[in-house]
């Protein structure tokens, strides 16, 4: 788990990569079949689709989902089960926001917002959380921590 605020930036900044594209690969594969130009599409749609997931996931769904966490679990409790419940709400913040966004990006003239969003929010979040939970939160965390020991990221405090 990231320590300071200078080490929660540099791991949501991978976090949000790993998601956001196989996410991305994911929901093409819903609308297409699954083959190559999924991955091509995928990624010529990243560059837009990881800043609006960044924006969201940094100024709005990281705070109220670390506030609904800790009133889940206390100071004292495992860091393993502090990982699972802060990923646990951030997977909840994140497919409800993105959903949106998807729905908005795909909305057509026989559908409406809400129905495609909601539609959007169920796909997403069965999918979503096992792949946090047991694919991209391990390799991320290992990843993060190989590249950045304990202690090697050290927030400046001014003076």
């Amino acid at each position: 788990m990231p320590q300071n605020r200078k080490e929660s930036l540099i791991f949501t900044v991978l976090m949000c990569a790993f998601m956001v594209f196989f996410m991305s690969v994911y929901n093409i594969s819903i609308h297409d079949k699954f083959s190559l130009n999924t991955f091509k599409n995928a990624w010529l749609d990243f560059p837009t689709t990881y800043i609006i997931a960044m924006i969201f996931d940094w100024f709005i769904v990281s705070n109220v989902a670390k506030k609904v966490a800790f009133r889940i679990i206390n100071s004292d409790t495992k860091q393993i089960i502090k990982a699972i419940v802060i990923s646990s709400c951030m997977v909840c913040g994140m497919v409800i926001c993105m959903s949106l966004f998807g729905a908005i990006k795909s909305i057509g003239s026989s559908n409406t917002l809400i129905a495609i969003w909601i539609l959007n929010i169920a796909n997403n979040f069965i999918v979503a959380l096992p792949l946090q939970l047991l694919i991209a939160g391990p390799l991320v965390r290992f990843i993060f921590r190989t590249l950045f020991p304990e202690g090697t990221i050290v927030e400046v405090v001014n003076s």
